[in-house]
């Protein structure tokens, strides 16, 4: 333990003190979506370089982002999808095959699993990208983006729709191994108090 850490006292014990460079936490604390909290976040991104984020290639990194609340008013205009009401649907991107015959396999595999367990598909989106940016060895192993979005049927929301969604990104997980590398998230769009 290094001693230079404070004495155990209230809440703080220096036995769960651990390294964290590369981590950084921005947020609103009264909950208001703003740009200027993104322009931070991505602003922090930029300044954690020195924690060793690229390989032997300097244009290929460790995949290292940030972290968003859905936007859905953003969603919505770029989906090309009838969506429901916010809180209503949820929404997910898949790192899916290189193949566009394997990525739609992967995908069609995505939508009966989301039926199996009572949900409702609403539809896939391409995810836009730039590959030009990329340095080769990232390239070579770049997966298919693409987002989905589904409902519930039965009209479950919030944390009802969340636990529904657990079970499906577990399935899909486990029952595309291999073949689909990751379901890096699959939320529903939260309801929002206040917006800027």
């Amino acid at each position: 333990m290094n001693p230079d850490l404070p004495k155990a006292h209230g809440l703080y014990d220096p036995r769960f003190e651990h390294d964290a460079c590369g981590v950084s936490f921005v947020a609103n604390i009264k909950g208001v979506r703003s740009r200027e909290i993104v322009t931070l976040g991505l602003t922090a991104l930029t300044n954690m370089e020195h924690r060793g984020a690229t390989g032997a290639e300097p244009d290929t990194g460790d995949g290292a982002g940030i972290l968003i609340q859905v936007p859905d008013a953003f969603v919505r205009a770029v989906s090309g999808i009838q969506l429901p009401a916010a809180g209503a649907y949820a929404t997910g991107i898949a790192f899916l095959p290189q193949s566009a015959a394997d990525a739609d396999r992967a995908a069609a595999t995505v939508d009966a699993i989301t039926k199996e367990e009572g949900l409702r598909s609403l539809g896939w989106r391409d995810v836009p990208v730039n590959p030009d940016c990329l340095g080769a060895s990232a390239r070579a192993v770049m997966p298919t983006f693409r987002q989905f979005f589904c409902d519930d049927p039965a009209g479950a929301t919030g944390i009802d729709l969340d636990r529904k969604l657990f079970i499906v990104r577990k399935r899909i997980e486990h029952e595309l191994e291999g073949t689909m590398r990751v379901v890096a998230s699959c939320s529903p769009v939260p309801l929002h108090r206040t917006q800027r």
